[in-house]
């Protein structure tokens, strides 16, 4: 019998995790998290990981299983997810996978892409403007360069921006122009369920969920964090915002403030990614959970 993978998407604050312990339930199996950012155990809160009673409702894998400490990439997660799966699908015809980290999406599902090498003298010279001219000057580079890769990758990641430009000014050419390529072979199927709502509704959710953050700990959370601030783990929404509050560069207001603007911007660049992922089932979020289920039910028996 072939073996599924239910892979849902979304933008931030959509409902992806409810969803995925319904669908996880209701086909008796477990979960594979493709959010890069709850892979560690230091963030929990400004990451809306999983809390303790969604966790324990079905079994979720790559949850908090690293430290911010750890160096990991996305060519690991892809190892790591592969064997998982391997091991999953021994004892279910149905995985379920989600996540809004759309290049660890990609990865498991279609493998990654291949790059050309270019010259390591690229790199340095990108590191030393990143330190003398800042990430703003960088993110006007790469949007003059390849402005598909400014629209989509994690434009706030100085790790992200310089993989891109690297490639872009070594071969000449656009770095989105290398992406999705070649489609690795998988042992198993794919569905993509894809979870959306007006941008006002996911706005709202965004807002709301930034307030709900703010009440649960966040600065208590980021402040534990403070002496780790420069790790690229903590490069990212909800911490750096928080950071330059500590460091009383901003007050509290604008802090939260920019928490909500850059999480709409994530949500923005996380619906451009997924909306060129092929053979999406796009549901309202408001959708019954049975609707659902009966389309992934109509895949599994085509």
């Amino acid at each position: 019998m072939s073996k599924f993978l239910i892979s849902i998407i979304g933008p931030t604050a959509i409902g992806k995790t409810a969803l995925s312990i319904k669908l996880a339930n209701y086909f008796n199996t477990e979960i594979i998290s493709a959010d890069s950012r709850q892979f560690f155990k230091e963030m929990q809160i400004g990451t809306a990981a999983p809390t303790t009673e969604e966790l324990a409702a079905a079994k979720h894998h790559f949850i908090h299983h690293k430290s911010i400490r750890d160096n990991y990439s996305v060519g690991s997660f892809e190892k790591d997810a592969l064997t998982c799966l391997e091991t999953l699908f021994k004892n279910h015809n149905v995985v379920i996978m989600v996540g809004g980290s759309g290049l660890y999406v990609d990865a498991v599902t279609k493998g990654l892409d291949d790059f050309p090498d270019v010259d390591a003298s690229i790199r340095n010279s990108l590191n030393a403007d990143l330190e003398t001219k800042g990430l703003t000057y960088l993110q006007e580079q790469l949007k003059s360069l390849d402005p598909v890769a400014y629209n989509t990758i994690a434009i706030d990641n100085p790790h992200r921006v310089i993989r891109a430009l690297e490639i872009c000014i070594g071969t000449g050419q656009p770095y989105s122009s290398f992406l999705n390529k070649k489609e690795n072979e998988r042992p198993f199927k794919t569905i993509t369920i894809g979870l959306s709502a007006d941008r006002e509704i996911i706005y709202d959710r965004i807002n709301r969920r930034v307030d709900i953050m703010m009440k649960e700990g966040l600065i208590n959370e980021v402040k534990n964090l403070l002496p780790y601030k420069d790790l690229n783990a903590l490069n990212t929404v909800g911490y750096k915002e928080i950071f330059n509050y500590l460091e009383g560069k901003w007050d509290l207001e604008f802090a939260v403030s920019e928490i909500k603007k850059n999480s709409r911007r994530f949500a923005k660049r996380q619906l451009t990614w997924f909306k060129k992922t092929e053979k999406t089932l796009w549901f309202d979020y408001e959708t019954a959970v049975e609707k659902i289920i009966a389309s992934c039910e109509e895949q599994i028996k085509a």
